[in-house]
This record gives structure tokens, sequence and C-alpha cells, in this order.
């Protein structure tokens, strides 16, 4: 069962006090009321179903058949192992097969994905398997460039590292000119 917003704003108030300072200090005292709206932004896509979102084509697209490309689409989410920023950015390809979406549409997904505790590789694939699954398309192309503040903040304090992942589905797996033309147009 879900906890209340109490009980959240007393596990803030003890992780406060665990960490050596009075929740009840000024400066303090509405920091649980602030961390718990907050997590309810920060993880507000489990309450969303990125098929709703997807589920919302045009019919009417006069042929077009050629691949499709949202790059540079921000990313901000939380890794599941320290609760950190994970911040970079998400480029989708696909080739439509007699429909397409909106491109709002897209970075909404993402969005929705983000918006949950994660580790970059099954973002990747969640985002890409969710346009593949609704849209149907030809194919689909995920690729996503991201730092870790678990890894730049603490631990190693390794700063100015990224991370790439991919995922390839479809024609993008088997057409080698085609996944070459979608990390040329990403890359531009």
């Amino acid at each position: 069962m879900k906890p209340t917003r109490e009980e959240a704003e007393e596990a803030v108030r003890t992780l406060l006090r665990w960490a050596g300072d009075d929740p009840d200090r000024e400066g303090l005292r509405g920091t649980p009321g602030r961390v718990t709206r907050a997590y309810s932004e920060f993880f507000a896509g489990y309450a969303q179903d990125p098929a709703d979102i997807l589920s919302r084509t045009f019919d009417e697209i006069e042929g077009y058949d050629e691949l499709i490309v949202l790059r540079d689409i921000r990313l901000e989410s939380h890794c599941e192992h320290h609760l950190s920023p994970i911040i970079g950015k998400v480029h989708i390809g696909y080739l439509p097969d007699r429909r397409v979406v909106g491109i709002s549409k897209l970075a909404r997904v993402v969005e929705i994905y983000a918006r949950r505790m994660q580790i970059q590789e099954k973002l990747t694939v969640q985002i890409a398997e969710a346009i593949q699954d609704v849209l149907q398309p030809r194919g689909v192309a995920v690729v996503i460039d991201a730092t870790h503040h678990c890894m730049t903040t603490r631990g190693v304090h390794k700063t100015g590292v990224s991370m790439i992942t991919s995922r390839m589905l479809g024609l993008f797996q088997t057409d080698g000119g085609l996944k070459r033309e979608f990390l040329e147009f990403i890359h531009r």
C-alpha cells in the first residue's frame, strides 16, 4: 500500500535527522513538504501510460515513408540505485508504416519513462518498444546520451563522463544504410 503524504514527510524528517541536522530548525521546517512535492513531480511517470499518448496518430500522410527523427529531447530522470539525477538527451527515429504521431507525443513518451526510477539501459528499451508496439512502424531507433550524477557527485567523482545507449528495432537492425542515416541525423 502506498504511504500517505504525512508518512512520506515523516520519512524525510527521519533522513534529515540521520544526516545530522534538525528538521525543526527554520531552514528545514518546510523541507519534508517540499521534498514530497518534488518526488510527486520527479516520479509522475508511474501514473501515466505511454500507449495512451502514442495512440493518437495521423493517417493522412500522403504516402510519407521516409525516416522521421526527433533529436535532442532533454532527459531528466533519477537512477534507481541512488536516486541521483540522470541528465542528458534522447534521440528517436522511426520509419512510419501508414501513420505518424505528433512529435510532441514522442517527447511525452520520453518524459513518462524518465519520470520513474530508472537505469539508462532499461529506459532506452522502454522508449523504443513502446513506440514499436503502439505505432507498428517499420523500424525504431533510440539513442540516449546522459550524465549520471551518482557517478559525478559521489562515489568515483568522475565529471565530464556520459553514457550512451541505443536500441534498434525492425529495419534499423538489418539495414546498415538506414542506421547510418539515423546516426548522421542525430550528430548534425
